[in-house]
């Protein structure tokens, strides 16, 4: 399982993050993702740990917490959902760019 860590600052590196969490175990590893355009953090990051005790001291301890201007929101990930993609509330597809109407059909509007 990993943790989440939130709300953090931009400048905050992997290491960063392995310096705070390892005063509560070992850190396996830690994932800091960016954005794909810009290739700049997104505010947020997930850190795992050895096993669940070490985890939960680090949630206990740190949520909430201080850290580089920013109070910090530390919990267990959460496993990702599988996001539906297409579709709206009607059913439709949204990624094929729907209709509009309009404009002047020959076929139909002769004088």
């Amino acid at each position: 399982m990993s943790i989440y860590v939130g709300n953090l600052s931009y400048q905050v590196t992997d290491e960063d993050l392995r310096d705070v969490f390892k005063d509560y175990g070992e850190v396996k590893r830690v994932q800091v993702p960016t954005d794909r355009e810009t290739g700049k953090m997104r505010g947020f990051a997930f850190v795992e740990m050895s096993n669940e005790a070490e985890e939960s001291a680090a949630i206990d301890a740190l949520d909430g917490a201080e850290w580089m201007g920013r109070n910090l929101k530390v919990n267990k990930a959460k496993p990702r959902e599988d996001r539906d993609r297409g579709g709206n509330r009607f059913g439709g597809d949204n990624r094929r760019g729907g209709g509009g109407g309009g404009g002047y059909n020959s076929s139909r509007n002769r004088y």
